[in-house]
């Protein structure tokens, strides 16, 4: 597989000054070809900034690969970055099922996801995520899944949260994003919605004792959460 180096802007890694940044991706970013160009072709969409960075790209795969990840959850897909570095770590076999909204975001993950081979593992569920949650448990899937990521809607996190305790296994991962919201989290006078729901998670899950967890400042702040 080709791998592909270059220097990444720290716009998302706002904790580390530009050179530590520089070399923190120098020394640890393997980005295929093919996440490249996903990245930098949803880099001039309006709303790129929903994208993950490749860094953290890179430690899922990690992630997934480490506990032997089969059967992971994604809550939020834009255009397919983080899928696609999942779909690529998970085993032949893995499967991710992936919840998003819009039709018009996922066209550009389904293609890269064909492209690179790995649509056979990704089943993608368009609908309210909370609605597609509630279905998986109807399904059966509680305690089935290995792994879960959550990047959508920062009001409906908890929601996205306790669903995720309830499809999780014993042992398995849960890795939430955005969870310094910039360092609002910080902030007295920060009082938006977003922010307010975050810093509120925040305090749930360091109090909960059905996790172990661990609040990395990787980029915007990466929640991992391991299911007791």
């Amino acid at each position: 597989m080709c791998f592909h180096r270059m220097t990444i802007m720290a716009d998302k890694s706002y904790l580390l000054d530009g050179r530590i940044h520089h070399y923190v991706v120098a020394h640890s970013l393997r980005e295929p070809e093919i996440l490249r160009r996903l990245r930098e072709e949803t880099a001039s969409h309006p709303q790129a900034i929903m994208q993950i960075p490749p860094e953290q790209g890179e430690l899922l795969g990690l992630l997934v690969r480490a506990i032997g990840a089969r059967k992971v959850l994604e809550i939020g897909v834009f255009t397919g970055y983080s899928s696609l570095c999942v779909a690529l770590a998970l085993p032949t076999g893995g499967r991710l099922i992936a919840c998003d909204l819009s039709e018009e975001f996922t066209k550009t993950a389904r293609r890269y996801w064909k492209e690179a081979g790995v649509d056979d593992k990704i089943e993608l569920r368009i609908a309210p995520a909370i609605e597609t949650l509630g279905k998986l448990v109807d399904e059966g899937h509680e305690g089935s899944f290995d792994f879960a990521f959550i990047d959508a809607d920062k009001t409906n996190y908890q929601h996205y949260y306790e669903y995720a305790l309830r499809l999780v296994r014993s042992g398995g991962l849960i890795a939430l994003d955005n969870m310094l919201q910039q360092g609002r989290v910080v902030d007295p006078e920060a009082k938006d919605d977003s922010t307010l729901a975050i810093r509120e998670l925040n305090d749930k899950i360091a109090r909960d004792q059905r996790v172990q967890a661990s609040l990395l400042p990787i980029a915007d702040g990466l929640m991992l959460a391991l299911r007791r």
